[in-house]
């Protein structure tokens, strides 16, 4: 029976991010708004559905400490994964506003995050925690980001350029609304039926958890950019990554550590060195005659690898 939940849940996936990228890319047109601002916004947001569905339940229930390591794993994932396979499908054109802003901003959010987490060596406390205050923080710089995005919209509109391929817009957000429906759906079964079924073989239910379940949460970001590779609008698909990562950082952590404070394990900060590392790579890769080339990808991937190696071995 998870054997056939599992390839149900891949179809849904598959579909579900075959419609959200037509639709969310039909309504950018529509609405003269460019393809980047699309991924960085609505595909981001649908596509972080399931780590923020995780993370804020999690924070409700009082045991959220799952949070910060979600929340980075996937934004790890999306970063050598993600891009790295999409870059392999079809290697991504990378805007100059992108290069611009979005990379730094990525890069800031990601410096403040460790500085925010540094509690014992930076401000001499007895633990390390994202409390209330520090939510606020990343709350506060998720409203900037948004002012951003709002300003991008209203000045992109003037320089934009119709080619006419559109749907009409009723059916372009239906399509959108029953894509990111297949997505989450889809991702949910195929990472309850995944860890169901690697149990059973024999892995633990912590190995699980570090490794099925925390790219399972990450496969809506994985589908859908392979997908808008697929159908060349790279746009989406590095919007869509940047977009999520931004998302994860700076609303779903935001969330879940002024509901309740986050603790944290001190293992994680090298995961969050690494995270920083790998962000300034990709850029680096992205500032390179802009664009993310199918060589840069191999290695991306495989970077992915050796750090999935290091976890398995960690833990």
């Amino acid at each position: 029976m998870d054997y056939l939940v599992l390839i149900i849940g891949f179809s849904f996936l598959i579909k579900g991010a075959d419609l959200f990228v037509e639709g969310s890319s039909s309504i950018a047109k529509t609405f003269k708004i460019p393809p980047i601002l699309i991924g960085l916004t609505i595909v981001a947001f649908g596509t972080s559905a399931p780590e923020a569905a995780v993370s804020i339940n999690a924070a409700i229930k009082g045991s959220n400490e799952i949070a910060l390591g979600n929340v980075v794993g996937s934004n790890l994932f999306n970063f050598l994964l993600v891009i790295g396979i999409s870059s392999i499908i079809n290697p991504m054109k990378v805007q100059k506003s992108t290069i611009l802003k979005e990379f730094p901003f990525a890069i800031l959010t990601s410096i403040v995050l460790f500085i925010l987490c540094a509690d014992v060596s930076l401000q001499g406390s007895e633990i390390d925690v994202i409390s209330r205050a520090d939510g606020l923080i990343l709350l506060s710089l998720f409203l900037v980001f948004l002012y951003y995005l709002i300003e991008m919209a209203i000045m992109s509109r003037d320089d934009y350029k119709d080619d006419g391929q559109k749907s009409p817009l009723g059916k372009s957000i239906f399509m959108s609304i029953i894509g990111v429906a297949g997505i989450i759906y889809g991702s949910e079964w195929v990472v309850n039926a995944s860890s169901s079924i690697a149990i059973d073989l024999g892995m633990s239910k912590n190995l699980v958890g570090l490794t099925i379940v925390a790219v399972g949460t990450s496969l809506p970001e994985l589908v859908t950019s392979i997908v808008a590779a697929f159908k060349n609008e790279s746009d989406i698909a590095m919007g869509n990554v940047l977009g999520s990562n931004l998302f994860n950082v700076l609303l779903v952590l935001g969330i879940s550590s002024s509901i309740r404070p986050i603790p944290i394990n001190p293992a994680i900060f090298v995961d969050m060195i690494f995270l920083l590392i790998v962000t300034i790579i990709t850029y680096v890769f992205a500032v390179t005659k802009k664009k993310v080339f199918r060589l840069e990808g191999v290695f991306l991937v495989c970077l992915y690898i050796g750090y999935m190696s290091y976890i398995i071995i960690r833990n």
